[in-house]
C-alpha cells in the first residue's frame, strides 16, 4: 500500500461533525499565530453552521478512518474560487496528505473552475508547500503586509514628517460620497486591469466585475466601509482617483488605491494615503473609534508602492505567496 492509498478525503458531512473537532481545534490553536489571522477564527459550531449554510465547504483527509487534516474552500463570496486552507495534523507525511487534499478539491471544483480561477493565499505555513502545488498548475505573485500601528509614536511621527509634493492648482481631495459610485468603478478598473492583481481575481478585468469588488466593499461585505476615512481625488472636478478604508473589529484596512495613469507619477496617492491614515489615526487618538492597527497589502515587486506605505509611517510585517490556478488548468 503507497501511502497515498492508506488516505482518504471526502467532503465534510454531518457524520464527521464530532471527530473533526480534534483537527479543527489544533488549526484554531495556531490561526493567529502560525496563520496570520488578524481575527480569531470561527468557534467549532459557527464553523459548521457555515458549511451547512453551504457558505464554505470542507475536504477531510481521513487516516485509518480519523481525520488528520483538512481543506477549506469558497466560491460564495467572489465570481472566483477561494481555496482559504489547508492544515494538516503534525508534519508526518504532510506531503502526500496535501497531494490527496488538493487532488480532491480539484475533483470537487471541476465544474466551477471551467470559468473561475482558483485563488489561495499562502499563509503561515502554507508557503513552505509552494513547490508542491505548483505541480498542480498554482502560479504565484508575493504579497507584502505593511502595518501602520497605533501603540507607538514612531509610525506616527513618520506619518507627520511625510514629504508630499504639493499639489497643482487642478487637484483637490474630497470624503467619499456615493454618488461617485460608478467614477470609483472605472478609476478602479483602469488602475487594476493589467496588474498582477487581475491574475488572482479576474474581475478586475472587466467593468461589472470590478462594480462587484466596490460594491462588495461599501456594502460592508469585506468589513464595515470607512466612508469617512476614503477619498477621492479631482482634476478639474473630476474623480480622477481613489482610496477606501474598511474594518474588521479593531483592525482598519486599505484596501484599494488607484489613480487614473494619466495623473500617475505626481504624488498625488500620497496624498491620499495620507488622508485616510490621519482620519483613522486621529480616531484612534481620540477614542471616537476603537482602532489597534491599520494595515495594507501591496505587491513585494511595487517598489512604488512599498516605499509610499513606508513613508506613511507603515512598517512590513510579513510576505507570502498569493498563488493562483488560471482557467486553462480546468481540466486537471
Amino acid at each position: 500500500m503507497t501511502q497515498e492509498q492508506k488516505y482518504k478525503a471526502e467532503l465534510l458531512t454531518s457524520n464527521l461533525y464530532k471527530i473533526f473537532q480534534g483537527v479543527y481545534n489544533d488549526f484554531k490553536s495556531k490561526a493567529v499565530s502560525d496563520y496570520m489571522f488578524e481575527l480569531k477564527p470561527l468557534e467549532y459550531e459557527e464553523f459548521l453552521e457555515s458549511i451547512d449554510k453551504n457558505y464554505i465547504k470542507c475536504i477531510v483527509l481521513l487516516e485509518h478512518d480519523i481525520p488528520t487534516a483538512f481543506l477549506v474552500y469558497t466560491s460564495a463570496i467572489s465570481e472566483g474560487v477561494e481555496l482559504n486552507l489547508i492544515h494538516c495534523l503534525g508534519e508526518e507525511d504532510a506531503v502526500n496528505k496535501r497531494k490527496v487534499l488538493i487532488e480532491k478539491f480539484l475533483e470537487v471544483t471541476k465544474k466551477e473552475r471551467k470559468d473561475k480561477v482558483v485563488c489561495y493565499p499562502m499563509l503561515g505555513p502554507q508557503a513552505d508547500f509552494a513547490c508542491d502545488i505548483s505541480h498542480f498548475g498554482f502560479k504565484f505573485v508575493g504579497l507584502a503586509v505593511l502595518r501602520f500601528l497605533f501603540n507607538t509614536q514612531t509610525s506616527e511621527n513618520i506619518l507627520h514628517s511625510m514629504n508630499l509634493t504639493e499639489m497643482d492648482e487642478a487637484y483637490s481631495i474630497e470624503k467619499w460620497e456615493d454618488i461617485y459610485f460608478e467614477d470609483a468603478v472605472r478609476i478602479i478598473h483602469s488602475t487594476f486591469k493589467n496588474a498582477s492583481d487581475a491574475l488572482f481575481d479576474p474581475r478586475y478585468k472587466s467593468m461589472d466585475g470590478t462594480r462587484d469588488i466596490l460594491d462588495k466593499i461599501v456594502q460592508n461585505v469585506y468589513g464595515d466601509f470607512l466612508k469617512d476615512a476614503s477619498f477621492i481625488l479631482f482634476c478639474n472636478k473630476r474623480p480622477c482617483g481613489i482610496c477606501l478604508a474598511n474594518i474588521n473589529g479593531t483592525i482598519a484596512n486599505i484596501p484599494l488605491v488607484g489613480i487614473e495613469k494619466e495623473h500617475q507619477g505626481k504624488g498625488l496617492s500620497k496624498h491620499l494615503v495620507k488622508r485616510t491614515t490621519e482620519t483613522i489615526l486621529n480616531w484612534a487618538k481620540s477614542g471616537e473609534r476603537k482602532i489597534t492597527e491599520l494595515n495594507v497589502t501591496s505587491e513585494t515587486n511595487n517598489i512604488p508602492a512599498l516605499k509610499m506605505y513606508r513613508h506613511a509611517g507603515f512598517k512590513e510585517d510579513y510576505t507570502y505567496p498569493q498563488s493562483y490556478l488560471p482557467v486553462s488548468h480546468f481540466n486537471r
